[in-house]
């Protein structure tokens, strides 16, 4: 992704840029949140087992041994094979949630009744000071609240769009996936069925989250801080409603099957992570400070910086886990950081007058209003938990009262005004950098770049050395096995065709296979908007 604006208006500190803020967005977002929410349900299926860290440090390893010996490929053949078997697996925990508490119906007659009994008890005690702490809002069974209560509507349509455009079209993690694919159709297939599959999640993880607080009221919906510490060891425990389902209310067998499902689709999770991670590092970093640097050294290289960002992740998780829920606190990073860079690639694909300085300048400036939106609501508020008097420094009520969704739009708009505004008074780009990176003229053709050196993509010496005049199939197997582990094995193999690699990086379609595509995409946006409209009212 960082390459793209790189070709679309040249220079290089846009790109290093952009590759720092995915690696900063990569540790806060993805991998201490998936490492935190890993240790969380290792806790939960084996209480007093060990500790929290343990635990992620036990999930840091096999998700990097994983990634070292796996590569790109290994993830994508596990992610598929995981969600078919967590899909299913996730079905039969629905079903049995749904008889546990007696049906969709019931569902929605107990959820507003779901109090702790430290709630019950002291409903009617005006002193007792968590008496309206962790109480299922009277819009509960809303995807529309109003826009001055809890999650507004307006932030849902406008700021969670922000982040949904971020993460599905500007993440590596997510983008490298497509990138990978065949051909733009296959590509686009992927992305088909990945919009049938998102509307699986509202009856497979948050129904039966729902329930799992009707089930265990006590510890899914405590509200006293002091309590929920002892159970869950911070001051809310939403985040373990689904493991606890899973934990108590599967049989045996299938219970241990959805738990080992979990754990590898999680360690796949921080595989992907970790392979875009090196990806993004060793290309736009690290090449460019080596540009002579073979592939085998951007290879290695990228292993480390993989390393070294576990470490940074592992240092980062006691920030994640002392935020209320976990999925608040995602879309709170994002909302902080992502907007900019989303402004930076629509205005990019989209507009072909806009320019290096505009795009470079805007996103400086979008991150920086955003990160101190962050810290400032990080350490700028005393006593923010429920039952607590909030003191907060002078002027900070007016900006922490604006809704995270919100303020993520507002910020997304802030930066695209200041693009415009930079690139009307800046030099136009040149026809070489927008012909065939942009919407309008992606049937273009553009220059293609010369390969600067084509002896970076020789084994280096000691590869060379290693396997003398045999092939790689003649090797014995301690060789093999070196050249696997350092994944090397296909560079020392001939390179395919040239023409087979145009012909991947076409974005010709047949005319059917279009048509097929197109009626998915509008059978998928009408049910997903009939869906919305239904839950809204």
């Amino acid at each position: 992704m960082p390459e793209y604006l790189y070709k679309r208006f040249g220079g290089s500190r846009i790109r290093v840029y952009l590759a720092v803020m995915s690696l900063v967005l990569y540790v806060t977002t993805k991998i201490a949140a998936d490492l935190y929410s890993g240790s969380v349900f290792m806790d939960q299926a084996l209480p007093g087992t060990t500790t929290l860290y343990v635990w992620v440090i036990i999930l840091v390893v096999i998700a990097a041994i994983f990634t070292i010996t796996g590569g790109l490929t290994a993830v994508m053949w596990t992610d598929t094979i995981q969600t078919v078997i967590m899909t299913i697996g996730a079905f039969v925990l629905m079903v049995l949630a749904f008889k546990e508490v007696g049906g969709y119906e019931e569902m929605k007659r107990k959820y507003p009744l779901s109090l702790p009994d430290t709630a019950i008890l002291n409903s009617s005690n005006p002193t007792y000071k968590y008496r309206s702490c962790n109480r299922p809002s009277k819009y509960w069974f809303q995807l529309m609240w109003p826009a001055d209560e809890g999650t507004p509507w307006t932030g849902l349509v406008f700021g969670l769009t922000v982040n949904a455009v971020w993460y599905w079209c500007n993440d590596q993690v997510i983008v490298q996936r497509v990138l990978a694919a065949k051909n733009v159709t296959h590509a686009k297939m992927g992305c088909v069925l990945a919009s049938y599959l998102k509307i699986l999640p509202m009856w497979l993880i948050v129904f039966p989250g729902m329930i799992s607080r009707i089930l265990y009221p006590d510890d899914v919906a405590c509200n006293e801080p002091a309590r929920c510490q002892q159970i869950c060891g911070k001051d809310n425990c939403a985040d373990i409603a689904y493991p606890l389902l899973v934990v108590r209310l599967m049989p045996n067998g299938v219970r241990g099957l959805m738990m080992a499902t979990m754990m590898s689709a999680l360690i796949s999770s921080l595989t992907s992570i970790f392979n875009s991670t090196s990806t993004i590092f060793t290309i736009d970093i690290w090449h460019r400070v080596r540009k002579s640097a073979s592939d085998v050294e951007l290879m290695l290289v990228g292993r480390l910086a993989v390393l070294v960002l576990i470490v940074i992740s592992i240092i980062w998780v006691p920030v994640v886990r002392q935020k209320k829920t976990l999925f608040d606190y995602i879309q709170k990073m994002t909302a902080y950081l992502g907007a900019p860079v989303c402004a930076a690639y629509v205005v990019a694909v989209l507009w072909k007058r806009a320019t290096e300085p505009a795009i470079f300048w805007s996103m400086m400036a979008g991150t920086i209003v955003g990160v101190v939106r962050f810290f400032w609501e990080q350490y700028g508020v005393v006593g923010a938990k429920c039952g607590e008097d909030v003191t907060q420094p002078a002027g900070a009520d007016a900006v922490l009262k604006l809704h995270f969704l919100h303020f993520g739009a507002l910020l997304f708009v802030f930066t695209t005004l200041l693009i415009v505004a930079i690139s009307l008074v800046t030099k136009a780009p040149g026809e070489e950098f927008y012909m065939g990176r942009t919407f309008s003229t992606r049937h273009c053709l553009h220059v293609e770049e010369k390969e600067e050196n084509v002896e970076k993509d020789l084994p280096p010496q000691y590869f060379r050395k290693l396997m003398g005049d045999k092939t790689l199939q003649q090797q014995p197997f301690r060789v093999r096995a070196i050249l696997w582990m350092c994944g090397v094995e296909d560079m020392v193999q001939p390179k395919e065709n040239a023409v087979m690699g145009a012909m991947n990086r076409s974005i010709f379609e047949e005319t059917r296979m279009s048509y097929v595509m197109h009626v998915n995409i509008g059978v998928a946006l009408v049910f997903i908007t009939g869906y919305w409209a239904f839950y809204s009212v």
